[in-house]
Order: C-alpha cells, then sequence, then structure tokens
C-alpha cells in the first residue's frame, strides 16, 4: 500500500483533519498521481456535512503531475500533466461504457470518492490529498495552455454543463438561457458564449450583471421583476438550470420556444413546475449528470482551443476547512481551488 496525507471527514459535524491514508499499489493501468489543485464543489459540502459515511476524503476535480504508472499504462509518462475528475472507473462492458457514456454505466459508475472499487470493494478515497491512484483510461492529458487551477473545476462543474450545451446543439442561432452564476453557471455561460449562442442568464441578484457580461452573456435577466420575465415567453432554445436552491422551473419552461428544452442539473431532488407550460409548445424538460470520457476530452480540447478555464479563487490546502464554512454560506465568487501543495 502507498501512504499519503489527505485532508479526512471523521464525523458530520468536525472540521477536516491531516492524517495519513493509503492507497493502492499501482495495478497494470494505474497512474499515480501528485495532487497540485483540487476544486472544492458543492457535493463535497454535501458529503462532509451528511452523516454515516465516514472517514471520507472529498475532492474529485483535480490536476497534477505523474509520478509513477503501472506496466501496462499506454498514455502517460513521468512528468506528464493530468486532469482527473468524478468518474474514475466503470463496467466497460454495458451500452452506456460502450458509447463512451461511463457516467451512466448501468452497473453504476465508481466515484472518485465514495465509490466502490471495482477490484477490491473498498470505498474510494478523494484528491483532498498529496496523492491519487487512478486507472489511466479515466486520467486525462491537462491542457498545456491553461491556467492548472482553473482547470480543476472543469472536471465536475464544466463537464456537468459541457455535455447538455452539446447534446442540444447549443451554437449560432439558438438562444440559450443559463439559470444561476455559480459554480456551474459560470462555465455554462462561457461555454454558450464560446459555442455562438446568444446567451441569456437568469439571475436574483442585480450585483451579478456586470460579472455575467464579462464572462459572455448578452443579456441579464433578474428573475425576480416579472415585467422582465414575461419577455422572456417562448423564445429560448435551450435552458440549463444550475440553480440548486429549491425553485418552481414553471417561469423557464414558459421561456422556452417550440420544441425548447430546459435541462435542469441543480435542485434535482425538489423539482416543481406546472405540467401544462410543459404542453404549451411541445417543450421538454430534460437531465443530465457528468460526463463520460469521450465528452471529457471534446470539453478540455474545446477549453483549451478557446482559452476557458473555471474563474477560480485559490486557497491553501491548509485552509479547506474555511473553505467549506465559505461555500456553506455562499461566500465565494464561483469557485475554490485548493493548493495541495500547501498542506
Amino acid at each position: 500500500m502507498r501512504e499519503t496525507m489527505a485532508y479526512v471527514a471523521v464525523d458530520s459535524g468536525s472540521p477536516l483533519t491531516l492524517q495519513t491514508i493509503h492507497r493502492r499499489d499501482l495495478r497494470p493501468h494505474d497512474v499515480a498521481i501528485d495532487v497540485t489543485f483540487c476544486g472544492v464543489c458543492h457535493s463535497d459540502l454535501h458529503e462532509i456535512r451528511r452523516p454515516g459515511n465516514k472517514p471520507l476524503v472529498a475532492g474529485h476535480e483535480f490536476v497534477g503531475t505523474v509520478t509513477a504508472i503501472g506496466p501496462g499504462v499506454t498514455r502517460f509518462q513521468v512528468g506528464d500533466a493530468v486532469a482527473v475528475g468524478n468518474i474514475v472507473d466503470s463496467c466497460g462492458t454495458c451500452s452506456m461504457c460502450l458509447a463512451g457514456q461511463e457516467n451512466y454505466c448501468e452497473q453504476f459508475p465508481t466515484l472518485t470518492y465514495g465509490g466502490t472499487d471495482r477490484i477490491d470493494g473498498t470505498t474510494t478515497q478523494g484528491a483532498y490529498a498529496s496523492e491519487y491512484v487512478a486507472d489511466e483510461k479515466f486520467v486525462y492529458p491537462l491542457p498545456d495552455q491553461l491556467d492548472p487551477a482553473g482547470v480543476a473545476p472543469l472536471m465536475c462543474a464544466g463537464i456537468t454543463v459541457w455535455e447538455p450545451l452539446v447534446r442540444w446543439d447549443a451554437g449560432p442561432g439558438k438562444t440559450v438561457g443559463i439559470v444561476g452564476l455559480g459554480g456551474l453557471g459560470h462555465l455554462a455561460v462561457k461555454f454558450a458564449h464560446a459555442l455562438g449562442a446568444h446567451v441569456v442568464l437568469f439571475t436574483t441578484s442585480e450585483q451579478k450583471a456586470a460579472d455575467a457580461k464579462a464572462l459572455g452573456a448578452d443579456e441579464v435577466v433578474l428573475t425576480q421583476d416579472p415585467a422582465a420575465m414575461s419577455t422572456q415567453a417562448n423564445r429560448l432554445d435551450l435552458v440549463i438550470d444550475t440553480a440548486s436552491a429549491p425553485h418552481d422551473l414553471t417561469p423557464y419552461i414558459r421561456a422556452l420556444a417550440l420544441d425548447g428544452t430546459l435541462c435542469a442539473l441543480g435542485a434535482l431532488g425538489s423539482m416543481q413546475f406546472d405540467p401544462l407550460a410543459l404542453l404549451v409548445g411541445r417543450k421538454s424538460l430534460a437531465s443530465a449528470g457528468s460526463g463520460g470520457t469521450v465528452g471529457t476530452q471534446a470539453m478540455l480540447d474545446f477549453c483549451n482551443e478557446h482559452g476557458i478555464t473555471g474563474d477560480v479563487e485559490v486557497l491553501c490546502a491548509r485552509d479547506v476547512n474555511d473553505a467549506l464554512d465559505r461555500l456553506e454560506r455562499n461566500d465565494v465568487r464561483f469557485r475554490f481551488a485548493l493548493d495541495m501543495r500547501q498542506m
């Protein structure tokens, strides 16, 4: 077994503590990665605060440097800069996996943390750590033109919004609405703009208007202004809803044009809407989750070509508890990235 240092949640109410944990010895297709930057996701906070799944090391969007490789590795060499997202294995044989959509594996994908290793049955532990060990299939070359800290959130927040934008053909001639300007929303705005769509941001905060325009939004609509919302009826081809707080989807469904689609990514456990809003205009309600290996590589290539990264505030890894507390208070501008070299 390999030893590494990690920030461990021992229960749902205590701060994370720096401890020694063990990684598996390298299998034939494994790479060992020195973690440099790890994003802090809302799902990290949720899992850390949730009772019953401890001890837990969070962190599932990260970048680093390969320090060792198994004998069967063909895609990487020691010294390569790489990125890893929230999926580190899948069955590899089901229809979803064969389509490159390992995120929908029929036997459920192995998550970067809190998952079950498909070989030894142990619980996976995440990248709030000095080292991570992963199968090379789920490791990606770090785009050479991009800031590594800003690439980290692409591996979860980025791919989560990228896949529905591509699936529903966001691009020239399309009007795309983005609900919320947080970790997912700010990347959705960047992607939709770079894809060539006309981008409309929906937000509850007037203060976010300037940020939205700087990121690429063509219009900003305050959702608490009924008159402004009424002007959006029947005009959007696609809406990507990233808002995590419970809210009514009906106003955004009504904003869809004929045959438009609302893809809800944020508050999946508490969706409410008027079914008649779907009926009028033959509109669709959909969702999506993360991405597979094909989509993730396509996203990274696109980001490298267009210079897109997450907007991050970089904190020392030793400030991880402060980052989680601030995230819980919504005191973050888009995304935190932890510098795991400063533990």
